[in-house]
């Protein structure tokens, strides 16, 4: 939680200076404290697993948050049941006339289909667009981001010679974006993808900004002008032996895979990788929820989309 100060302490100025939670009197005088409603756009395949994996990371902020889960009605899914789907999500016809202070879109193994050849791209477009009015800020996460690079800003994807997996070193190029506040100065996080975005087409458009890159594997992490929306390339959420699942499906499947980078202990598959993400993850997730969602989210979850939004 933030420390609260007087508008005019010099101190605070010193203290928001080095990424030090701060939340001004004034600010804090006029915030009553109820839920956080987040909604997860699922797009993977094991659900389950996905869910955990960010649930967990949400879980870590003391502040309290709402969980809803959406599904694409447009999609049939191969590794859920639909009685599990029907029990525990929501679909967007559902949830479409209501408002929503965070949203996370997921990845999903789609990224050798061109987007428009994805079955549930036309519904998906309908909720990326929706969520510009109905959400107040919006992570997107891998495949999940370079679709919305694509379709809010026409960011092009583009294939990689080979999978770009395992747990890559990033640094911060823009320090004091509160995302990435208490990170230091290198960090580290998954990726698991065959196809990337790049910086020479994102650093073309004003309003999109990336703070933090990757020598290896390329943009990293990437926030919109006003921090209505995040869109992180890799995998933060990943547990300890994601990697290494698929890398085992892989090949089974005869695809002869490389093994992931910097995750096994001198690259030897059969011994237990090492995690050098955790915290990260962990520290972003909440910097996301706390710095932009839960400060600058309407009080009135209604008034999202209208003109006292992000004043």
């Amino acid at each position: 939680m933030p420390i609260k100060v007087p508008d005019d302490l010099p101190a605070a100025a010193v203290l928001e200076d080095e990424n030090i939670f701060v939340m001004k009197e004034g600010r804090a005088d006029t915030q009553d404290i109820r839920p956080l409603e987040i909604l997860i756009l699922n797009l993977m395949p094991t659900k389950v697993e996905t869910e955990i994996q960010i649930m967990r990371l949400l879980s870590n902020s003391p502040l309290q948050t709402n969980i809803h889960l959406l599904q694409m009605a447009t999609h049939v899914s191969k590794n859920t049941s639909q009685e599990y789907l029907n029990k525990f999500y929501y679909t967007f016809d559902e949830i479409r006339s209501k408002k929503f202070d965070g949203m996370i879109i997921t990845g999903a193994p789609v990224e050798n289909i061109d987007f428009t050849d994805v079955d549930y791209w036309d519904e998906l477009c309908q909720i990326m667009d929706w969520s510009l009015k109905n959400v107040f800020s919006t992570m997107h996460i891998c495949w999940g981001a370079q679709a919305g690079l694509f379709h809010h800003y026409g960011i092009p994807k583009y294939s990689l010679p080979e999978k770009m997996s395992g747990v890559f070193e990033h640094r911060a190029v823009v320090k004091d974006d509160p995302l990435l506040r208490g990170c230091d100065d290198l960090f580290w996080f998954p990726h698991s993808r065959h196809t990337e975005v790049r910086a020479v087409d994102i650093n073309r458009n004003p309003h999109l900004h990336i703070i933090a890159t990757s020598d290896e594997a390329g943009v990293g992490i990437v926030v919109s002008e006003k921090a209505g929306q995040v869109f992180i390339t890799g995998h933060m959420e990943y547990e300890s032996k994601t990697l290494a699942y698929e890398y085992d499906r892989d090949t089974k499947r005869g695809m002869s895979p490389h093994v992931p980078y910097h995750y096994f202990p001198n690259d030897d598959p059969t011994r237990d990788p090492v995690v050098r993400w955790r915290s990260t993850a962990n520290l972003i997730f909440t910097n996301w929820l706390n710095y932009y969602v839960y400060q600058r989210t309407p009080y009135d979850v209604n008034l999202i989309g209208s003109d006292e939004d992000r004043k």
